[in-house]
């Protein structure tokens, strides 16, 4: 019997119509990248080169002035007040959000039927579409004049706690209400990705948490939350470095007095962007260099908070479900 011997054939070559397009496609990747970083390396010099020149002119510390007189002989201005606002309102805005975000996930993820959680699930989606000039509105229209009783309320039984002392005297456009619209802003993001986050928790895991007999909360409280946590977190200062640079939507509601103050429920001294929108169109030359110096900050602020946020992620990344 003859004997046969396997004839090695080579692999098929690939095209040469594929090998361009993977060249295409990475040049074009590359370069997109490239592009970016020399987009925001043009933004920062910019804000820098436009920022120094109002230093220069500063008679008052940038840092700790509270005051705000561009225009004044000698031009004085400072961030302190409004790098306070800024980090008052977003820290309320987190306090709102970031639980009631969680729970929504998870009743979208774990509790609700599946013919309710897909149109929910788009709902929450969709909000995050809405242009921030009509929460702005709504913000002015409804949400301040009904919050008014709710804010004479916490002052006249929690007034005690200073926080919630309500010092001034007018409608409640303060801090409080600021902060409650940034919630609601914020709320689809955070909602959205942690969502995401829990639907990766392996089914393996949460299987073998009910077979020894865990109820679903337990199985969310071992499995789900300890899974996402990261996801949860990220999430979180996604939302937050929006809330830093919230414009119309704040300008709309917000009185600003440009007084630094713990009164959440007082108008407090503004935010940066919100102190950009309203002065930029009334300023001189160097009062928008002014404002060019704060929108500095604010940048060089929302970059440490979305760097803080990749960080996160790769530290953990590890734990995600592609790797399991």
């Amino acid at each position: 019997m003859a004997s046969t011997t396997p004839i090695d054939t080579p692999p098929p070559k690939a095209s040469s119509t594929g090998r361009a397009g993977d060249k295409i496609f990475a040049g074009l990747s590359r370069g997109s990248g490239i592009l970016l970083l020399v987009v925001m390396a043009s933004i920062a010099v910019f804000l820098t080169y436009r920022a120094s020149v109002a230093l220069a002119d500063n008679e008052g510390n940038f840092l700790t002035e509270f005051d705000w007189d561009p225009a004044g002989d000698p031009p004085v201005f400072g961030i302190a007040v409004l790098l306070f606002g800024t980090v008052l309102s977003s820290v309320i805005a987190m306090a709102i959000a970031v639980p009631v975000a969680v729970g929504i996930a998870l009743f979208i993820s774990h509790y609700a039927p599946r013919k309710l959680a897909s149109p929910l699930a788009y709902v929450v989606d969709l909000l995050a579409a809405v242009p921030s000039i009509v929460y702005g509105v709504w913000g002015a229209v409804f949400l301040v004049p009904y919050l008014e009783g709710l804010n004479l309320w916490l002052d006249e039984y929690l007034g005690w706690t200073y926080l919630l002392d309500k010092t001034e005297v007018g409608v409640a456009r303060s801090m409080f209400t600021v902060g409650i619209l940034l919630a609601i802003m914020i709320l689809p993001i955070v909602t959205s990705v942690s969502r995401e986050v829990f639907l990766q928790v392996p089914r393996m895991n949460e299987e073998a948490a009910l077979a020894l007999g865990a109820t679903r909360w337990e199985v969310i409280r071992m499995s789900v939350l300890p899974f996402g946590r990261s996801g949860v977190i990220s999430a979180s200062m996604l939302g937050l470095g929006r809330a830093l640079g919230e414009t119309m939507a704040v300008a709309t509601v917000l009185s600003p007095s440009y007084v630094l103050s713990f009164h959440v429920l007082d108008p407090g001294g503004g935010t940066f962007a919100q102190n950009i929108a309203a002065k930029f169109d009334e300023a001189n030359e160097f009062g928008r260099d002014a404002l060019i110096a704060s929108g500095l900050v604010l940048f060089l602020l929302t970059l440490l908070v979305n760097g803080a946020a990749r960080l996160i992620i790769a530290r953990r990344k590890e734990y995600s479900g592609a790797n399991a």
